[in-house]
């Protein structure tokens, strides 16, 4: 377990808890406690709220519901409350972050601590040059079924201009709840607990991977490793650059493209529960561009000169002082 720190010890992004309230069983009660709060606690209340919004409106208790399940019928409604739901990880990882670690919640963000709003609007740009990658060898490989890439153009409708709306506003803000989420809390709690360095970084790196794979819920084996493969990168990405950045970055853009070609040649709900046909070549799309991205990303966070250590602990993260 995790040894105590000297005063100048300068801790990496997964080690970030160490600097918190002693005790490495804080982080294992959330990494629990968290996702238990962001896929059972915060759906439901958000359900709610958004059932009894819908029935206020005048909306059928039939038709609400409708609206509210994701799993037979993706409907504007429907993605809203999902995305809302998985962008209050954010608050609930502050909430953990503080309520067991005593850290402030911008420890999550990066070891600035904050978010490097630079580095993040480069990684932006950085993302195109990496999807590009990966379209290119999308074009080459077999399709499932021998399909197309790209299908017939769907029609422009009204639900097609809300799909849309819902897409471009919170979209982002799901993509970044999830990093808060996997990469950011559990990547510190799976981090923390070991003072080997190469055990430390790689339970960091996979453990949260995993668990995000796993947390789309039934989903064919490539899939999965596709899933798995995008949690691997972006978890060494976010300990290799000290921040979550570089891996919101990459998440915002793989999102707005999945749903985009999902409205303008495809099926939101296939998009979303994955049921449609799948390739193992598709891994091959995905590691082109997350190896890509890896590259660009960790080279332009050097050219940057970005910190990937926190301060030392005697200087700004000190633990908190008792109370009398």
């Amino acid at each position: 377990m995790a040894a105590p720190l000297t005063p100048d010890f300068r801790p990496r992004y997964h080690e970030l808890h160490r600097v918190g309230r002693p005790g490495w069983w804080r982080s294992l009660v959330g990494a629990v406690l968290l996702p238990v709060l962001v896929f059972i606690v915060l759906p439901i209340a958000i359900g709610v709220v958004a059932l009894v919004t819908l029935l206020a409106a005048g909306q059928s208790l039939e038709e609400a519901t409708r609206q509210l399940d994701v799993t037979r019928e993706l409907t504007p409604v429907g993605l809203a409350v999902l995305n809302v739901s998985l962008a209050a990880s954010i608050p609930a990882a502050a909430l953990v972050m503080w309520a067991l670690h005593r850290l402030k919640p911008r420890w999550l963000s990066s070891v600035g601590p904050s978010i490097r709003w630079r580095y993040f609007f480069v990684c932006l740009v950085l993302s195109v040059f990496a999807l590009a990658a990966s379209l290119g060898v999308a074009m080459l490989v077999p399709q499932p079924d021998g399909g197309e890439v790209i299908g017939e153009l769907n029609d422009f409708t009204a639900q097609t201009r809300a799909f849309l709306l819902v897409i471009v506003l919170l979209t982002p803000l799901q993509a970044a709840g999830e990093e808060y989420l996997f990469r950011g809390y559990l990547t510190q709690a799976f981090g923390s607990l070991f003072r080997h360095r190469t055990l430390a970084a790689g339970l960091a790196v996979l453990g949260p991977a995993v668990l995000f794979a796993l947390a789309h819920g039934a989903q064919s084996a490539p899939v999965f490793l596709d899933r798995l493969a995008f949690g691997v990168i972006a978890g060494i990405l976010v300990i290799r650059t000290g921040g979550l950045e570089a891996a919101i970055a990459m998440h915002v853009l793989n999102n707005f493209v999945a749903f985009g070609l999902a409205l303008a040649f495809g099926d939101m709900t296939e998009t979303l529960t994955a049921s449609g046909p799948s390739s193992w070549w598709m891994i091959a799309s995905t590691l082109a561009q997350s190896l890509t991205y890896l590259f660009l990303a960790t080279w332009v966070a050097k050219l940057m000169r970005l910190e990937v250590r926190g301060p030392a602990v005697g200087a700004v993260l000190a633990r908190p002082r008792a109370r009398v």
